[in-house]
Protein backbone atom coordinates (compact mmCIF):
# COMPACT_ATOMS: atom_id res chain seq x y z
CA UNK A 1 0.00 0.00 0.00
CA UNK A 2 1.31 3.53 -0.78
CA UNK A 3 0.59 7.02 0.82
CA UNK A 4 -0.83 9.49 -1.61
CA UNK A 5 -1.29 13.44 -0.48
CA UNK A 6 -3.47 15.15 -2.99
CA UNK A 7 -3.26 19.23 -2.87
CA UNK A 8 -6.67 19.70 -4.80
CA UNK A 9 -8.46 22.72 -2.78
CA UNK A 10 -9.08 26.41 -3.47
CA UNK A 11 -11.88 25.61 -6.83
CA UNK A 12 -13.91 23.06 -8.26
CA UNK A 13 -11.62 22.74 -11.15
CA UNK A 14 -9.09 21.36 -8.79
CA UNK A 15 -10.99 19.45 -6.05
CA UNK A 16 -12.89 17.40 -8.62
CA UNK A 17 -10.29 15.98 -10.23
CA UNK A 18 -8.02 15.12 -7.18
CA UNK A 19 -11.56 13.16 -5.91
CA UNK A 20 -11.33 11.58 -8.78
CA UNK A 21 -8.06 10.41 -8.70
CA UNK A 22 -8.20 9.19 -5.39
CA UNK A 23 -10.89 7.44 -5.89
CA UNK A 24 -9.11 5.46 -8.45
CA UNK A 25 -6.07 5.12 -6.05
CA UNK A 26 -8.12 3.66 -3.03
CA UNK A 27 -9.96 1.11 -5.42
CA UNK A 28 -6.54 -0.50 -5.74
CA UNK A 29 -5.74 -0.63 -2.22
CA UNK A 30 -3.72 2.77 -1.75
CA UNK A 31 -4.33 5.15 1.18
CA UNK A 32 -5.04 9.10 -0.05
CA UNK A 33 -5.40 12.07 2.12
CA UNK A 34 -6.97 15.15 0.02
CA UNK A 35 -5.25 19.02 1.26
CA UNK A 36 -8.61 21.72 0.74
CA UNK A 37 -9.17 24.85 1.52
CA UNK A 38 -11.53 26.19 3.50
CA UNK A 39 -13.79 27.80 1.30
CA UNK A 40 -17.20 26.87 1.03
CA UNK A 41 -17.04 25.52 -2.24
CA UNK A 42 -14.95 23.08 -1.23
CA UNK A 43 -17.01 22.18 1.96
CA UNK A 44 -20.44 21.98 -0.40
CA UNK A 45 -18.39 19.51 -2.66
CA UNK A 46 -17.01 17.01 -0.36
CA UNK A 47 -19.99 16.04 1.48
CA UNK A 48 -20.37 13.37 -1.59
CA UNK A 49 -17.36 11.75 -1.09
CA UNK A 50 -17.29 10.62 3.11
CA UNK A 51 -15.43 8.11 2.02
CA UNK A 52 -12.31 9.86 1.50
CA UNK A 53 -10.46 11.74 4.13
CA UNK A 54 -10.09 15.53 3.78
CA UNK A 55 -7.25 17.82 5.58
CA UNK A 56 -8.16 21.60 5.73
CA UNK A 57 -5.00 23.68 4.91
CA UNK A 58 -4.08 27.22 5.94
CA UNK A 59 -3.70 29.62 3.10
CA UNK A 60 -4.96 32.25 0.63
CA UNK A 61 -4.56 33.12 -2.77
CA UNK A 62 -1.72 35.70 -3.70
CA UNK A 63 -4.35 38.50 -4.62
CA UNK A 64 -5.63 41.91 -4.06
CA UNK A 65 -3.75 45.23 -2.57
CA UNK A 66 -0.67 45.45 -1.10
CA UNK A 67 -1.83 44.59 2.55
CA UNK A 68 -4.06 41.16 1.15
CA UNK A 69 -0.41 40.30 -0.35
CA UNK A 70 1.77 41.11 2.73
CA UNK A 71 -1.58 38.97 4.31
CA UNK A 72 -1.13 35.86 1.88
CA UNK A 73 2.94 35.85 2.30
CA UNK A 74 2.35 35.28 5.93
CA UNK A 75 -0.54 33.01 5.11
CA UNK A 76 1.51 30.90 3.03
CA UNK A 77 4.67 30.72 5.42
CA UNK A 78 1.87 29.55 7.78
CA UNK A 79 0.68 26.96 5.23
CA UNK A 80 4.49 25.84 4.56
CA UNK A 81 4.83 25.13 8.20
CA UNK A 82 1.95 23.48 8.66
CA UNK A 83 2.65 21.17 5.21
CA UNK A 84 6.21 20.30 6.82
CA UNK A 85 4.61 18.68 10.03
CA UNK A 86 2.19 17.16 7.94
CA UNK A 87 4.93 15.75 5.25
CA UNK A 88 6.78 14.22 8.47
CA UNK A 89 3.84 13.10 10.47
CA UNK A 90 2.62 11.14 7.67
CA UNK A 91 5.33 10.15 5.74
CA UNK A 92 3.98 9.61 2.15
CA UNK A 93 5.10 8.25 -0.80
CA UNK A 94 4.26 10.96 -3.50
CA UNK A 95 2.44 14.20 -3.48
CA UNK A 96 0.27 14.96 -6.16
CA UNK A 97 -0.70 18.71 -6.93
CA UNK A 98 -3.19 20.48 -8.62
CA UNK A 99 -2.76 24.05 -9.11
CA UNK A 100 -3.91 27.55 -6.50
CA UNK A 101 -2.73 28.41 -3.13
CA UNK A 102 -2.95 24.91 -1.42
CA UNK A 103 -0.22 23.24 -3.94
CA UNK A 104 2.33 25.33 -3.78
CA UNK A 105 3.32 24.93 0.50
CA UNK A 106 3.08 21.24 0.18
CA UNK A 107 5.11 20.88 -3.01
CA UNK A 108 8.18 22.82 -1.17
CA UNK A 109 7.67 20.82 1.99
CA UNK A 110 7.76 17.67 0.09
CA UNK A 111 10.44 18.23 -2.23
CA UNK A 112 12.43 19.63 1.00
CA UNK A 113 11.85 16.11 2.27
CA UNK A 114 12.60 13.89 -0.66
CA UNK A 115 9.17 13.02 -1.74
CA UNK A 116 8.26 12.41 -5.12
CA UNK A 117 6.57 15.66 -6.76
CA UNK A 118 3.44 15.21 -8.99
CA UNK A 119 1.90 17.98 -10.89
CA UNK A 120 -1.45 18.07 -12.63
CA UNK A 121 -1.93 21.26 -14.99
CA UNK A 122 -6.07 21.08 -16.15
CA UNK A 123 -5.60 24.39 -18.30
CA UNK A 124 -4.50 24.92 -21.80
CA UNK A 125 -1.76 27.83 -20.07
CA UNK A 126 -0.58 26.49 -17.30
CA UNK A 127 -0.95 28.43 -13.69
CA UNK A 128 1.27 30.13 -11.53
CA UNK A 129 1.68 27.36 -9.13
CA UNK A 130 2.29 24.76 -11.83
CA UNK A 131 5.06 27.49 -13.34
CA UNK A 132 6.56 28.26 -10.14
CA UNK A 133 7.24 24.78 -9.55
CA UNK A 134 7.52 22.96 -12.04
CA UNK A 135 11.36 22.04 -12.15
CA UNK A 136 10.63 20.76 -8.70
CA UNK A 137 8.60 18.37 -10.45
CA UNK A 138 9.11 14.10 -10.66
CA UNK A 139 6.27 14.36 -12.79
CA UNK A 140 3.68 16.56 -14.84
CA UNK A 141 0.57 15.84 -16.30
CA UNK A 142 -0.74 18.23 -19.10
CA UNK A 143 -3.38 18.55 -21.66
CA UNK A 144 -2.67 17.65 -24.96
CA UNK A 145 -0.87 20.39 -27.30
CA UNK A 146 0.40 22.17 -24.42
CA UNK A 147 3.78 23.03 -23.48
CA UNK A 148 5.82 23.70 -20.37
CA UNK A 149 9.62 25.62 -20.93
CA UNK A 150 12.42 24.34 -19.71
CA UNK A 151 10.97 20.59 -18.27
CA UNK A 152 13.02 17.78 -19.42
CA UNK A 153 10.15 15.58 -22.00
CA UNK A 154 10.74 12.88 -19.51
CA UNK A 155 8.84 14.48 -17.00
CA UNK A 156 6.28 15.29 -18.96
CA UNK A 157 2.62 12.77 -19.72
CA UNK A 158 -0.53 14.10 -21.43
CA UNK A 159 -3.42 11.91 -20.06
CA UNK A 160 -5.91 14.42 -19.64
CA UNK A 161 -8.65 15.11 -17.11
CA UNK A 162 -9.47 13.35 -14.36
CA UNK A 163 -13.16 13.33 -14.22
CA UNK A 164 -14.92 12.05 -11.25
CA UNK A 165 -16.42 8.03 -11.55
CA UNK A 166 -19.88 9.49 -10.51
CA UNK A 167 -19.98 11.78 -13.55
CA UNK A 168 -21.32 9.69 -16.46
CA UNK A 169 -23.19 10.22 -19.61
CA UNK A 170 -26.95 9.27 -19.33
CA UNK A 171 -29.62 9.16 -21.29
CA UNK A 172 -31.40 12.30 -21.54
CA UNK A 173 -35.20 11.19 -20.37
CA UNK A 174 -33.04 9.47 -17.28
CA UNK A 175 -31.46 12.41 -16.51
CA UNK A 176 -34.73 14.52 -16.46
CA UNK A 177 -36.47 11.64 -14.39
CA UNK A 178 -33.69 12.23 -11.97
CA UNK A 179 -33.94 16.00 -11.15
CA UNK A 180 -37.26 16.08 -11.74
CA UNK A 181 -37.41 18.20 -15.17
CA UNK A 182 -39.99 18.59 -17.43
CA UNK A 183 -39.66 20.15 -20.31
CA UNK A 184 -41.74 19.79 -23.23
CA UNK A 185 -39.63 20.85 -26.07
CA UNK A 186 -36.00 21.81 -25.64
CA UNK A 187 -33.74 21.64 -22.38
CA UNK A 188 -30.99 24.56 -21.96
CA UNK A 189 -28.62 23.84 -19.14
CA UNK A 190 -26.11 26.98 -17.92
CA UNK A 191 -23.49 26.56 -16.04
CA UNK A 192 -21.01 29.13 -14.29
CA UNK A 193 -18.73 26.99 -12.70
CA UNK A 194 -17.83 26.18 -8.87
CA UNK A 195 -18.10 29.81 -8.26
CA UNK A 196 -20.75 30.65 -10.26
CA UNK A 197 -21.20 33.06 -12.80
CA UNK A 198 -23.43 36.45 -11.98
CA UNK A 199 -23.55 37.60 -15.56
CA UNK A 200 -24.65 34.13 -16.87
CA UNK A 201 -27.50 34.12 -14.14
CA UNK A 202 -27.82 37.75 -15.03
CA UNK A 203 -28.98 36.72 -18.92
CA UNK A 204 -31.29 33.92 -18.07
CA UNK A 205 -33.11 36.25 -16.27
CA UNK A 206 -33.41 39.17 -18.85
CA UNK A 207 -33.50 36.12 -21.90
CA UNK A 208 -35.91 33.63 -20.70
CA UNK A 209 -38.81 35.09 -21.47
CA UNK A 210 -37.50 34.85 -25.39
CA UNK A 211 -36.31 31.72 -24.61
CA UNK A 212 -39.57 30.43 -23.19
CA UNK A 213 -41.44 31.65 -26.15
CA UNK A 214 -38.83 29.80 -28.91
CA UNK A 215 -40.05 26.45 -26.23
CA UNK A 216 -36.82 26.34 -24.62
CA UNK A 217 -37.07 25.36 -20.69
CA UNK A 218 -33.96 26.67 -18.82
CA UNK A 219 -32.11 24.73 -15.78
CA UNK A 220 -29.67 26.85 -14.11
CA UNK A 221 -26.71 26.09 -12.05
CA UNK A 222 -26.07 30.04 -9.92
CA UNK A 223 -23.40 29.16 -8.17
CA UNK A 224 -23.69 29.07 -4.05
CA UNK A 225 -24.45 32.30 -2.44
CA UNK A 226 -25.60 33.68 -6.13
CA UNK A 227 -29.71 32.70 -5.37
CA UNK A 228 -31.87 30.74 -3.74
CA UNK A 229 -33.60 27.58 -5.32
CA UNK A 230 -37.21 28.70 -6.97
CA UNK A 231 -38.38 28.61 -10.56
CA UNK A 232 -39.93 30.98 -12.49
CA UNK A 233 -42.25 30.50 -15.35
CA UNK A 234 -43.75 32.07 -18.93
CA UNK A 235 -45.84 30.78 -21.55
CA UNK A 236 -44.32 29.61 -25.32
CA UNK A 237 -45.90 30.97 -28.79
CA UNK A 238 -48.93 28.32 -28.15
CA UNK A 239 -49.66 28.81 -24.29
CA UNK A 240 -47.39 26.03 -23.38
CA UNK A 241 -45.94 26.96 -19.62
CA UNK A 242 -42.08 26.64 -19.88
CA UNK A 243 -40.06 26.86 -16.60
CA UNK A 244 -36.97 28.39 -15.47
CA UNK A 245 -35.64 26.69 -12.28
CA UNK A 246 -32.42 28.55 -10.65
CA UNK A 247 -29.76 25.87 -8.42
CA UNK A 248 -27.07 27.10 -6.28
CA UNK A 249 -25.36 24.00 -5.93
CA UNK A 250 -25.50 20.40 -7.67
CA UNK A 251 -23.46 17.45 -6.27
CA UNK A 252 -24.87 15.46 -9.95
CA UNK A 253 -23.63 16.95 -12.31
CA UNK A 254 -23.40 14.43 -14.63
CA UNK A 255 -26.94 13.91 -14.75
CA UNK A 256 -27.62 17.89 -15.04
CA UNK A 257 -25.02 17.95 -18.50
CA UNK A 258 -26.66 14.78 -19.96
CA UNK A 259 -30.46 16.07 -19.59
CA UNK A 260 -29.22 19.08 -21.25
CA UNK A 261 -30.20 19.98 -25.41
CA UNK A 262 -27.55 22.48 -25.04
CA UNK A 263 -25.27 23.93 -22.03
CA UNK A 264 -23.84 27.41 -21.72
CA UNK A 265 -21.02 27.09 -19.46
CA UNK A 266 -17.88 29.10 -18.36
CA UNK A 267 -15.06 27.55 -20.12
CA UNK A 268 -13.14 26.13 -16.93
CA UNK A 269 -11.10 22.76 -17.96
CA UNK A 270 -13.28 20.77 -15.03
CA UNK A 271 -15.98 21.85 -17.00
CA UNK A 272 -15.55 21.47 -20.63
CA UNK A 273 -14.22 18.05 -19.41
CA UNK A 274 -17.63 16.99 -17.56
CA UNK A 275 -19.05 18.63 -20.87
CA UNK A 276 -17.64 16.08 -22.92
CA UNK A 277 -17.67 13.46 -20.42
CA UNK A 278 -21.27 13.83 -20.87
CA UNK A 279 -21.58 14.21 -24.71
CA UNK A 280 -23.24 17.68 -24.23
CA UNK A 281 -23.05 20.18 -27.03
CA UNK A 282 -22.19 24.00 -25.67
CA UNK A 283 -21.46 27.40 -26.02
CA UNK A 284 -18.80 28.62 -23.93
CA UNK A 285 -18.41 31.61 -22.54
CA UNK A 286 -14.56 32.02 -21.18
CA UNK A 287 -14.43 34.57 -17.61
CA UNK A 288 -12.69 37.54 -19.05
CA UNK A 289 -10.93 37.72 -15.98
CA UNK A 290 -9.25 34.58 -15.76
CA UNK A 291 -5.71 34.17 -14.91
CA UNK A 292 -3.63 34.35 -18.13
CA UNK A 293 -6.80 34.20 -19.80
CA UNK A 294 -6.69 30.89 -19.40
CA UNK A 295 -10.46 30.27 -20.20
CA UNK A 296 -10.11 31.99 -24.02
CA UNK A 297 -7.61 29.50 -24.61
CA UNK A 298 -9.73 26.28 -23.18
CA UNK A 299 -12.56 27.93 -24.94
CA UNK A 300 -10.61 27.96 -28.34
CA UNK A 301 -9.73 24.13 -28.17
CA UNK A 302 -12.62 23.04 -27.71
CA UNK A 303 -14.07 24.86 -31.16
CA UNK A 304 -10.95 23.80 -32.61
CA UNK A 305 -11.94 19.96 -31.88
CA UNK A 306 -15.91 21.04 -33.72
CA UNK A 307 -17.36 20.21 -29.92
CA UNK A 308 -19.13 23.42 -29.55
CA UNK A 309 -19.18 26.93 -30.24
CA UNK A 310 -17.48 29.68 -28.21
CA UNK A 311 -18.87 33.25 -27.62
CA UNK A 312 -16.91 35.82 -25.41
CA UNK A 313 -18.30 37.88 -22.34
CA UNK A 314 -18.48 41.35 -24.61
CA UNK A 315 -20.51 39.64 -27.17
CA UNK A 316 -23.77 38.40 -24.50
CA UNK A 317 -25.93 40.60 -26.62
CA UNK A 318 -25.87 37.49 -29.19
CA UNK A 319 -26.19 34.91 -27.19
CA UNK A 320 -30.06 34.65 -26.67
CA UNK A 321 -30.34 34.19 -30.53
CA UNK A 322 -27.33 32.16 -31.18
CA UNK A 323 -28.33 29.26 -28.44
CA UNK A 324 -32.20 29.61 -29.98
CA UNK A 325 -30.73 28.69 -33.40
CA UNK A 326 -28.48 26.06 -31.85
CA UNK A 327 -30.41 24.28 -29.96
CA UNK A 328 -32.94 23.36 -32.94
CA UNK A 329 -30.11 22.56 -35.35
CA UNK A 330 -30.22 18.47 -34.52
CA UNK A 331 -27.69 18.29 -37.68
CA UNK A 332 -25.05 20.64 -36.22
CA UNK A 333 -25.87 19.18 -32.71
CA UNK A 334 -25.23 15.88 -33.89
CA UNK A 335 -21.78 16.57 -35.28
CA UNK A 336 -20.81 18.25 -31.38
CA UNK A 337 -22.05 14.80 -29.80
CA UNK A 338 -19.90 12.85 -32.38
CA UNK A 339 -16.76 14.80 -31.72
CA UNK A 340 -17.03 14.94 -28.06
CA UNK A 341 -17.29 11.12 -28.32
CA UNK A 342 -13.90 11.27 -29.89
CA UNK A 343 -12.26 13.44 -27.17
CA UNK A 344 -13.71 11.29 -24.66
CA UNK A 345 -11.17 8.53 -25.89
CA UNK A 346 -9.38 6.97 -22.91
CA UNK A 347 -9.71 6.65 -18.96
CA UNK A 348 -7.48 9.75 -17.29
CA UNK A 349 -7.89 8.47 -13.78
CA UNK A 350 -6.80 4.83 -14.78
CA UNK A 351 -3.38 6.49 -16.30
CA UNK A 352 -2.74 8.79 -13.67
CA UNK A 353 -3.45 6.40 -10.70
CA UNK A 354 -1.03 3.83 -12.38
CA UNK A 355 1.82 6.27 -13.05
CA UNK A 356 1.70 7.98 -9.62
CA UNK A 357 1.94 4.25 -8.28
CA UNK A 358 4.84 3.73 -10.66
CA UNK A 359 6.49 7.19 -9.39
CA UNK A 360 5.97 6.05 -5.63
CA UNK A 361 8.23 3.33 -6.47
CA UNK A 362 10.82 5.20 -7.88
CA UNK A 363 12.97 5.98 -5.09
CA UNK A 364 12.87 2.34 -3.58
CA UNK A 365 14.56 1.38 -7.70
CA UNK A 366 16.71 3.95 -7.51
CA UNK A 367 18.00 2.66 -4.40
CA UNK A 368 18.70 -0.65 -5.84
CA UNK A 369 20.25 0.47 -8.82
CA UNK A 370 17.48 -0.14 -11.34
CA UNK A 371 16.44 3.29 -11.88
CA UNK A 372 18.00 6.90 -13.27
CA UNK A 373 17.18 10.03 -12.03
CA UNK A 374 14.15 11.67 -13.34
CA UNK A 375 14.84 14.86 -11.77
Amino acid sequence: MRKILIACGGTGGHLAPGIAVAEALEAKGHQCQLFISNKQVDSALIKKYPHLTFLKSPGRAFTGGLLSRLSSVWSFWCSYRFCRKLVRQHAPDVVLLFGGFVSVGLGLAARSTGVPVALHEANCVPGKSIRLMKRLANRIYLPDGVRLRNVAPKVIRYYGYPVRADVKHLLKADAWERLDIKAPRKLLVVIGGSQGASSLNTWVVKSFPKLARAGITVYCVTGLGKSELHTVYELDKRGNEMSATYVPFSENMGEVISAADLVISRAGAGSIAEIIRCRAPAILIPYPHAADDHQYANAQMHEQHGAGLQINEIDLSRLTDEAIALIYNDWMLGKFKSNLSRLDRFDSCKRIAEDIIQLSLEPIMKKAGLLESTS
